[in-house]
């Protein structure tokens, strides 16, 4: 077995876009994970919303944001291609839904800021809100539209990303890496459970929530990375005559059609660790909040009950880059952002792989600006 240029920790939506790209750049790619596609990629809501979900004071997250969201018809476009799969990629805005006063005057002060930021989103009357999803609950308050938010379904994403690597001849390899391995101050590869080793010029560190518990990282290198649990569920509805037809959210829960029927309904925003327990708690108050939205959701099927774990940094911001030790590539904690931000994630990280060079589009989010901000206050 010849030696990669590049082996990638983690096979989920970030690690195998950038496997993919790295070869169409000409690299030797290897990618090891225990189980494909799965973790938070298989977990997420699939909105590729940066103006419904910005956030104060995110602004440079923004921007990165919306520069992978420009990015991502032509992503979504030569993907499918690639790996002769739909990735269910749809553009239909996002609908922002004030099912009360309360909620309509936090929402409305959203759209200030987002107005001042510039963002292209519209305010609504209730009857033209319902007039674009029938649907809505009678009573809402308000909404505000923005078109140019769109969504994709995440689970057919990372399935069209792992044909796209095997077809372009990356190498996935079924397993956990317990180590990054070094020599001279420098990765050299991972080993695996189990003993195997796999010698690659960089290492390329993208396992989302996992990222910094892999053995061998020494400190000042190993990424502040932490897990945020959340619990999003999914009902059945129907494929020919869909309940909503774009994302639906309000201020705490997102409404989601795929192009199968299915609904996705979600997120619980959680600080505790790995517990990967579903509670009924967080059922009933997504439920709840999801009917004020859209009252006909309580018709549908309850299909599944997912949790996962969202890989949440200091600053809210990833880490892309390289890292203090020569040869660890890190791209991870994108926190609520990692389908989203795959495409810009890719193209940047393969650039760097390739030339050595990072990207202006990068820079602003290197791993090593945790060990500096360290360095200043001691």
């Amino acid at each position: 077995m010849s030696t990669p240029d590049v082996v990638v920790v983690g096979g989920g939506a970030i690690g195998l876009s950038i496997a993919w790209r790295s070869r169409q750049r000409g690299l030797e790619v290897a990618v090891v994970d225990e189980r494909f596609g799965h973790g938070a990629s298989w977990a997420a809501g699939g909105m590729l919303a940066p103006v419904a979900e910005v956030h104060y004071g995110e602004k440079a997250v923004l921007e990165l944001n919306l520069e992978s969201s420009r990015r991502y018809p032509r992503f979504a476009e030569e993907l499918a291609a690639a790996s002769g799969r739909d990735v269910g990629y749809r553009q239909s805005g996002t609908l922002i839904v004030a099912p009360d006063g309360d909620d309509f005057a936090a929402l409305s002060d959203l759209f200030a800021f987002q107005q001042r930021l510039g963002l292209d989103v519209r305010k609504l009357k209730p009857s033209e809100a319902r007039a674009i999803e029938p649907a809505l609950a009678p009573s809402i308050r308000g909404a505000f539209f923005v078109e140019g938010d769109h969504h994709v379904d995440n689970r057919l994403l990372v399935g069209a990303l792992e044909a796209a690597c095997r077809r372009s001849g990356a190498r996935l390899i079924e397993g956990v890496v317990a180590e990054v391995t070094t020599s001279a101050e420098r990765a050299t590869g991972v080993r695996l459970e189990g003993g195997t080793a796999i010698d690659a010029g960089s290492v390329v560190l993208a396992a989302g929530s996992w990222s910094g518990r892999i053995a061998g990282i020494p400190e000042r290198a190993r990424p502040p990375i932490r897990p945020v649990k959340g619990q999003l569920l999914y009902l059945k509805g129907s494929e020919g005559a869909p309940l909503v037809t774009r994302s639906v959210r309000g201020l705490d829960v997102y409404i989601v059609p795929r192009t199968d029927g299915r609904i996705a309904v979600g997120a619980t925003v959680e600080e505790k660790d790995f517990d990967d327990t579903i509670t009924a708690d967080a059922v009933y108050t997504l439920l709840r909040d999801a009917y004020e939205l859209v009252p006909g959701l309580r018709e549908l099927e309850l299909l599944e009950l997912v949790v996962g774990f969202r890989p949440g940094s200091p600053d809210n911001a990833p880490l892309l880059g390289s890292s203090a030790l020569e040869g660890l590539v890190i791209a991870s904690g994108h926190y609520r952002n990692g389908i989203l931000l795959t495409p810009v994630t890719a193209d940047e990280i393969a650039h760097l792989l390739a030339t050595g060079e990072t990207s202006e589009t990068i820079a602003p989010f290197t791993p090593t600006r945790f060990a500096a901000a360290s360095m200043e206050a001691v």
